[in-house]
This record gives structure tokens, C-alpha cells and sequence, in this order.
């Protein structure tokens, strides 16, 4: 289902897209801050797999060319960077993600410890967005 904010995104994008006055490959704050806040639920997923809790940071990366940093706290513990893949301005898909490991996309955690996680994420123009999360809200089967 998708929410009203997320469909109002969405229609200006796809709007904006057909007259040209949108950039091609979404390498900015300008152009990735509008999806990000739509999407802001969506940042992060949890999973618990194979003996362990995974977070996900899948969905920020995918709009990481606008981004210059994220932080994250696990259970109100200290913020610690997410290190992530570089930007590839001189391709044609400069979001494609290229790295062969799950590291590049995930932390792991032992069972069952990740209640809550926060996140700091700071965009290309300085500016930043909070999030916090119950496990609850952001947990995947």
C-alpha cells in the first residue's frame, strides 16, 4: 500500500520526469531528498537469519549519490558510520550497487538484540534527517 505523501512524490517525480525537469540519474540532495522522505519508513528492515539479526540499509543505498554520510545507533547505543559504497558519476546507473559483499549492505548482530535503531543520515547540501525505529516497524520475515 502506498501512502498519500508517498503517492504525492510520486506523481510530481513522474510529472517532473515527462517535461524533462528532472536529472536522469538522482545524484543529488535535491533530487534524492524528496524519495528519501517519502520512503523514510522504509530506511532500514531487520531481519533475523541464520542465528543472527541483520540491518538493512538497502534502501538508503540505493539513494546514496545524494548522500554523504549515515550514522546509526542500535538500542540507544553510540552512532557508529555506515560505510558506503561510492557514487559511479561516470556511469550510466551511478546508484548501482557493484560490491559482491552482503557487508556493503548490512550489519549482522547477534539474535535477537536489535530492539530499536537510529539513524542520522546527512545529504550533499549539509542538511540531515533523524529516524528511529521499533523492530517492530521495520522487521522482515
Amino acid at each position: 500500500m502506498v501512502s498519500g505523501t508517498t503517492r504525492t512524490v510520486l506523481t510530481s517525480l513522474l510529472c517532473l520526469t515527462a517535461t524533462g525537469a528532472v536529472a536522469e540519474n538522482f545524484t543529488t540532495a535535491a533530487e534524492v531528498k524528496p524519495i528519501l522522505q517519502a520512503t523514510k519508513p522504509q530506511w532500514i528492515a531487520v531481519r533475523n537469519y541464520d542465528g543472527q539479526d541483520l540491518l538493512y540499509f538497502t534502501n538508503l543505498l540505493s539513494w546514496r549519490c545524494g548522500l554523504t554520510e549515515v550514522f546509526y545507533g542500535v538500542n540507544g547505543g553510540e552512532m557508529v558510520p555506515f560505510v558506503m559504497e561510492p557514487c559511479y558519476l561516470d556511469t550510466a546507473q551511478p546508484n548501482a550497487l557493484k560490491a559482491e559483499s552482503l557487508d556493503a549492505i548490512l550489519v549482522s548482530f547477534p539474535p535477537g538484540s536489535i530492539e530499536t535503531v537510529d539513524l542520522n543520515v546527512t545529504f550533499d547540501d549539509g542538511t540531515a534527517e533523524q529516524a528511529h525505529y521499533e523492530r517492530k516497524a521495520v522487521e522482515i520475515q
